[in-house]
Order: structure tokens, then C-alpha cells, then sequence
């Protein structure tokens, strides 16, 4: 698909401007000889033609955490779901506080990449009042933090300009969950409704259900640079024996997530974070990143977020368009009583399909 080669930049007014003098010597120093277009109010963003573009939102969040501008054109963002399809983005968000720049994020991500917009592996440069989250950036540049942030900036650009959307004709797709059979778990059963859907491509189930799953025990950087090295990790057992080859192998990854209490599941966050030492050795940046999550009442939302932060900002997986289908389904079975399922199955399916089979009509 083709995409401008240019960079819309939606960098929502700010009421303090003396506040984005760090934002703006940043974005001039990342956009230096880049075709640009600034967007900068709500009215212009819900006025300009933004499917199959480049976009770096750069957002000002003062010392509350809050641009209202900004929030005029979340508005937009949610209302017209079509708004970026074709679309590739990264953001830079500055802050004069060591909070919310990273909450304020994702939530950003989700709502783009409902209405159609792909995100980049690592889309995220965060400048928050100390910049101390620079300090190991600065130190592998051999630099200063400011100059660190810019060149970060720089870099998500390139990487914006450089990007292209890859497809095979056969993809293989790992599915993890740490559900229990399809007696009990919604959640299965929707992703077993998906799977009926998909045509052409290789699907891996694994469960970390049974055993023991240990969390990251927080080696050095050496030590867990070693195991990485291997395809280990400290623990072993069926992260290293099964979900590491099967990471390597797969063009999209599939996680299986059960909301029960507003965040992923212990074991699935165990292995998210054990995901690290292989991290370290192994580029997961063409792999792309789908969910499935199921609610017992609400916060689908809110787990999906913390799959953007863990493996899109993180571990560097693509998040491609419309990455997660969420439903809400409490008692066993009710997910096969909730209202267009089988539609919604199927267009999800669809929505795979479309992001990772070449040529897919």
C-alpha cells in the first residue's frame, strides 16, 4: 500500500506555549530536511485527509499531564474509525512531570489504531521533567540526555520514513494463552470462532496453563544477554522450550487474554517479561501483534493497553490495525450468546488476514 512520504505531524496547541520549547527543539531537530505538514487543532485534524500517511503526533502535556486540544482531537480519533486507515505513526510526548507521559501514550495508541493506524515496533520517545528515563540511551550515545531525546526523535522519524508493510503468503501465527478448555474460558472459545475464519496461514497454540511459569527474576544485563544468546533464560521450562523457537518462527503473535481484574493474567505477564533475554538477541520489529480479550464486565480497553506498553513499546512488535477484538462475556459459554459474535469473528479474521497475507483481497 502506498503511503506519502512525507510526515504529517499532529502537534495539538498548547495554552502554555513557553512550556514546549524542549518539544519544539526536539520535532525541528527530528524533521530537519523532512517534507512535513503541521496539524495543530481539532478542527484541522477532523478537516485533512489522513489515511495512507506517515504521522508523528508530538504532544505537549504541560506539568498537569493534559492538553485540551489534544483531547478535542481524541474526540475525532474515536468518533471516525476510518480516520488513519493505511496509516503508519510514532509519537513524541513531552512532559514537565515523571508521570503520565507513559499512560497518556498508550491510551493515544489504542484510539489511533482503532480508527486504522499502524503503530512501529518502539513507536514511543517520552521526555519527562528530569529526562532521567535517558540516562542509559545517553550513555550508550556517549552523550548529553537532551541530545539523546532529539536523536531519538530523529531515529522514530527515519523509522517512520523507512517503514513497509511486510506480508507472506503463508504466515504463521502463535496463539499463547493460559485459559483453561473451552468449557470454561470465553476467551478460547472466541479465538477458536477466529480461527475457523482464516484461510492460508499456519496456526501454533501454546498454553502456559499447566506448570509452574516463573516471572523474570531481573538478571543483569550480562547474564540475561548470555541465556538470550542460547534461546534460554534462566528459569527454562516451556518459555525457552516452547514459546522462544515458536517466537522466532511466527509472523504474528496472538495473545489470549482473559480480563478478570483489569490486567493480563499473571502467567501471561510472566511471559511477556521473560520475552526480554530473547529481546535482547533477536529482532521481533516485522513481527506483528494481534489479541483477543474477553471481559468479564469491563477494562477490555485497559488490558489492551498494557499489550501496546509490554510488546508494541517495548518488545517492538508492529501493532497492525485494529490489533485487538474485545468482547464482554461473563458466565461459561455466553460469549456464543453475545449479539453479532459470529460477525465479529469473522471480521477480525479478516482483519488478520488482510495484515499479514500478501496479495489478500
Amino acid at each position: 500500500m502506498n503511503r506519502d512520504n512525507k510526515i504529517i505531524c499532529i502537534r495539538p496547541r498548547c495554552e502554555n506555549p513557553e512550556n514546549e520549547d524542549r518539544l519544539v527543539e526536539a520535532i525541528n531537530y527530528a524533521l530537519e530536511g523532512v517534507s512535513v505538514e503541521y496539524i495543530t487543532t481539532a478542527q484541522e485534524l477532523d478537516e485533512a485527509n489522513l489515511r495512507k500517511k506517515r504521522i508523528l503526533f508530538a504532544i505537549n502535556l504541560g506539568d498537569s499531564g493534559i492538553n485540551l486540544e489534544y483531547y478535542r482531537m481524541l474526540k475525532i480519533i474515536r468518533l471516525k474509525r476510518h480516520k488513519f486507515d493505511g496509516s503508519v505513526g510514532g509519537a513524541v510526548v513531552d512532559g514537565h512531570s515523571e508521570l503520565f507521559t507513559k499512560s497518556f501514550s498508550r491510551q493515544l495508541v489504542f484510539s489511533a489504531n482503532r480508527s486504522g493506524c499502524t503503530f512501529v515496533g518502539r513507536p514511543l520517545v517520552e521526555g519527562t521533567e528530569t529526562m532521567l528515563n535517558f540516562n542509559v540511551v545517553s550513555k550508550i550515545m556517549n552523550t548529553e540526555k537532551m541530545d539523546a531525546y532529539k536523536q531519538s526523535c530523529r531515529e522514530l522519524v527515519e523509522k517512520l520514513l523507512a517503514y513497509e508493510d511486510i506480508k507472506v503468503q503463508r504466515p504463521k501465527i502463535l496463539a499463547i494463552n493460559a485459559s483453561t478448555s473451552e468449557k470454561y474460558s470465553n476467551t478460547l472459545l472466541l479465538w477458536n470462532m477466529i480461527k475457523k475464519n482464516l484461510e492460508d496461514c499456519d496456526v501454533m497454540d501454546i498454553s502456559i496453563r499447566d506448570g509452574e511459569i516463573w516471572d523474570c527474576r531481573g538478571c543483569s544485563y550480562e547474564t540475561c544477554l548470555h541465556f538470550g544468546e542460547n534461546q534460554q533464560c534462566f528459569y527454562g521450562g516451556v518459555i525457552t522450550d516452547q514459546v522462544y523457537p515458536s517466537i522466532m518462527e511466527c509472523d504474528a503473535l496472538v495473545m489470549l487474554c482473559p480480563n478478570y481484574n483489569d490486567a493480563v493474567s499473571a502467567n501471561l505477564t510472566a511471559c511477556i517479561n521473560r520475552l526480554t533475554s530473547l529481546y535482547r538477541v533477536a529482532d521481533f520489529s516485522a513481527k506483528k501483534l494481534f489479541a483477543v480479550i474477553v471481559s468479564g464486565y469491563s477494562g477490555s480497553d485497559i488490558v489492551a493497553q498494557q499489550l501496546i506498553s509490554a510488546l508494541n513499546m517495548n518488545k517492538s512488535f508492529v501493532l497492525p490495525p485494529r490489533f485487538a477484538i474485545m468482547e464482554t462475556a461473563n458466565n461459561p459459554q455466553s460469549i456464543k450468546r453475545v449479539q453479532g459474535i459470529n460477525e465479529n469473528a469473522s471480521e477480525f479474521a479478516h482483519n488478520m488476514m488482510k495484515s499479514l497475507i500478501e496479495d489478500y483481497d
